[in-house]
Formats: structure tokens, sequence, C-alpha cells
């Protein structure tokens, strides 16, 4: 199946685009910019074909212009899913690690609070005692003592005594303060454990979302594919039809080529009977029209270039063919003015020229010089007409093989189309 190769241009950029360096980084105003351009040259090649190949065309370069877009978001998409699933993992890992840090922290809390009920026992046994009296009687125990040995053993009983209560007192505030130490730890993991349990379900939504990002992504650049697909293939079935218009676009051209010819020539041997004999080429000023200083033409309208002259390479249907003039765009009914003075020779639909007008200039360096102007949505003028330099003569168009409203603007000598650029101001203004 042939295929359709729409925008060579476009898909240099794809290359470009998926390439490393800063292409794929370019100003989005820029790339829009360039690839409206690149429609816009694809249109103007295919200005001739039939609508729908023209149809297929736009809808290919359009696929292909947005396809990097497309394969740059779903390799983002998959790198973004390779991330997320990456922190879920850790995620989990710093789960397991914080709930394992939570039940050593509870171990050793419950450890302290055991300590710390063990002592308060022990000190609640020394306060029952003191509050059922035991600590008077043993103060009147020392004071019956028997003599001064009996009195410092029972001294030396009471301090033990109340050491032993001292030391119940000093091990529960140990254990108190071992309890809080071990309960802010445990407090501590358990938040962590939570934060972390957080995290790996905010990775898991991430990871989710990712996924679903990067099969849209994928979507979309099938999406394109198939536009592309369907594109080379309405291209191909109008293969027929386009080219049979090509044809008849250069067999109107030769027809106008053919008369222009044939004016040239008797205006050639007028020159010739109104010098007596004289060669064309050094006819009188009036007979012959010779290069002046600056613009030799007057600009026709007022617009910009959107389309050059020259050979064109049809990328659908791999043709040649010519663009014999150049086209300034401008706004539907803007008025069209003759270049130069001279007689209109045509005036009148000419198949891909739309509403056509041509008119003979007379001679230059013996050859016949004539002005062209197609797709005209009025002409305003008629054959054998004299028109003056600046005369209104049409109105901007889009009839005939036209993709929008412009003026498409030939020179030809004794037929045949050449640059106008160089006939015409270097401003085109």
């Amino acid at each position: 199946m042939n295929r359709i190769r729409v925008g060579a241009a476009v898909v240099g950029v794809v290359l470009m685009l998926l390439g490393p360096g800063t292409a794929a980084r370019a100003d989005a105003g820029d790339d829009k910019a360039r690839l409206d351009k690149q429609l816009q040259e694809t249109q103007a090649t295919l200005e001739a074909a039939t609508d729908k190949a023209q149809q297929a065309a736009a809808d290919h370069d359009r696929a292909q212009a947005a396809l990097p877009g497309a394969q740059q978001g779903l390799d983002d998409a998959k790198g973004r899913v390779i991330a997320a699933d990456a922190a879920v993992r850790q995620a989990e890992r710093d789960r397991t690690a914080a709930d394992a840090a939570a039940e050593v922290a509870d171990a050793g809390y419950a450890e302290a609070k055991r300590q710390v009920d063990k002592a308060r026992q022990d000190v609640s046994v020394f306060v029952a005692a003191t509050y059922k009296g035991g600590g008077f009687a043993m103060v009147n125990s020392v004071l019956d003592s028997g003599g001064p040995t009996d009195l410092a053993l029972r001294i030396e009983y009471l301090n033990q005594v109340a050491m032993a209560n001292q030391a119940a007192v000093d091990e529960l505030t140990a254990a108190r303060m071992d309890a809080k130490k071990h309960s802010a730890v445990a407090e501590l993991a358990l938040r962590r454990a939570q934060e972390t349990a957080d995290a790996a379900r905010r990775s898991l939504d991430e990871s989710q979302a990712a996924q679903a990002g990067a099969e849209k992504a994928a979507a979309d650049v099938q999406t394109l594919l198939d536009q592309s697909a369907k594109a080379e293939a309405t291209a191909n079935q109008e293969r027929g039809a386009v080219l049979a218009r090509y044809d008849a676009l250069k067999q109107e051209s030769d027809r106008v080529a053919e008369q222009l010819r044939a004016e040239a020539q008797a205006e050639a041997r007028r020159a010739r009977k109104s010098t007596g004999g004289t060669n064309a080429k050094n006819a009188p000023p009036n007979t012959v029209i010779g290069p002046k200083v600056g613009a030799f033409l007057l600009m026709p309208v007022h617009g910009w270039k959107s389309s050059n002259f020259g050979m064109r390479f049809d990328p659908v249907y791999k043709v040649y063919q010519l663009h014999a003039g150049v086209d300034i765009a401008a706004g539907g009914g803007q008025p069209i003015v003759a270049a130069a003075d001279g007689v209109v020779v045509r005036a009148g639909p000419s198949g891909g020229n739309g509403n056509y007008t041509c008119i003979s200039h007379g001679l230059y360096q013996g050859k016949g010089l004539a002005t062209c102007y197609a797709h005209q949505s009025a002409i305003l003028v008629k054959v054998g007409e004299h028109v003056s330099r600046g005369e209104l003569i049409g109105r901007v168009g889009t009839t005939g093989a036209s993709t929008g409203y412009h003026l498409h603007f030939e020179v030809r000598l004794n037929g045949s189309p050449v640059q106008p650029l160089t006939w015409l101001p270097g401003c085109l203004c």
C-alpha cells in the first residue's frame, strides 16, 4: 500500500522531539506556529486535490504532529508508574519496620508499667503500716529499751526500716520515670507507624492514578496511530481523482500559456508593423515594457505571502507539480488591482483557478508579458477591456482549487509562468 507521508517536516520534528536535547522542551507557542505553517504548506501543496484528500492530509498532519507529545506523555506516565510502585514498596517496608518498632516500644512500656505497679505495691505496704500505727509502735519499742546497747540496736533497726521505706519510694519514682520514657517512645513509634501507613496509602493512590494516566496516554497514542492509518487509506482511495485533477490543472495552464503565446506573437507583429519591421526588442517605449527603478509591477493586493512559486513534490501521491504563481493571503472581498497597464485577454471560470483573469501588458525584451489573477470571488473586467496600473479588476475569493481566501498571482512570459517575486516590490507592499 502506498504510504502517505504528508508533512515531511513534521516527521523531522517528531524525530527531534523523541530524541534527547532541547527540542522536546521547545516553547509551546513556537511549536504551534511551526505546525500551523506546516499544515498550511501541506494544504497549499494539495490545493488541487479533492476535498477528501485535503481533509485526509490535514488529519494525517495533525495526528503526526500530536504523536510526539502523546508518546512523550506515555513515557512520562510509565515513569510515574515505576516511581509510584517503588514508593509503595518502600512505604510498605517502612510500615513493617515502624510496626516492629512499635511492638518493641509497647513491650518496653509494659515492663516499665509492671515495675511501677510493683514499686507502688511496696510503697503501699509502708504507707499502710504507718497508717495503722506501726511507726509509732516502733518508736515506742525504742524508747522502752533496757540499756544503751539495746537502744543502739533498736535505733539501727529503725534506721534500716526507714531506709527500706525510702528505697521503696525511690524505686517507685524511678519506675515511673522509666515508664514515662517508654511511653513516649511507644507513642512516637505508633505515630511514625501511622504516618508511614498514611504515606503507603498515598503512594498506592498515586500509583493507581499513574497507572490510569499511562493507560490513557497509551490509548491516545493508539488513537493517533489509528487516525493516521485511516487518513492514509482515505488518501489512497482518492488517488485516481486527485491525479486526474492535477492533470486537468496542467492542461488548463497549458491552454492559458498557448493563448498568451498567441497574444505575444500578435503583439510582436503589431510592434514590427508599427516600427516598419524593426525588431520587437527595439520597439518604442509605448509598446515595450522595460524595467524601472524599484518595483516593476504594482502589488495587486494587500496581504502576506502564504505560498511560494515553484515545483512542489506531493508527498501523498509522489508527483511533482508546478505552483505557477505566488499566493497572497487576504480577506475575502478585498480589492484586486491591475499590476500594470494592459488589455484583459481572459476573464471567467478556469477550472482549478476558479474565477481567473489574465492581462496582457505588451512586450518585455521581445517576449509577451502577462499577469494572471486566480480564485477571485468577483471579476470586475471583461475580455478586450483596457485597464490601467492600479485599477480595480476583481475581489479576493476562494473559488476553484482553493483552501482559503487568497489571491493566486502569476507572471507569464510568452505564456510560461515565471517567478512573480522578482517583479514585485521586495516588501510585498
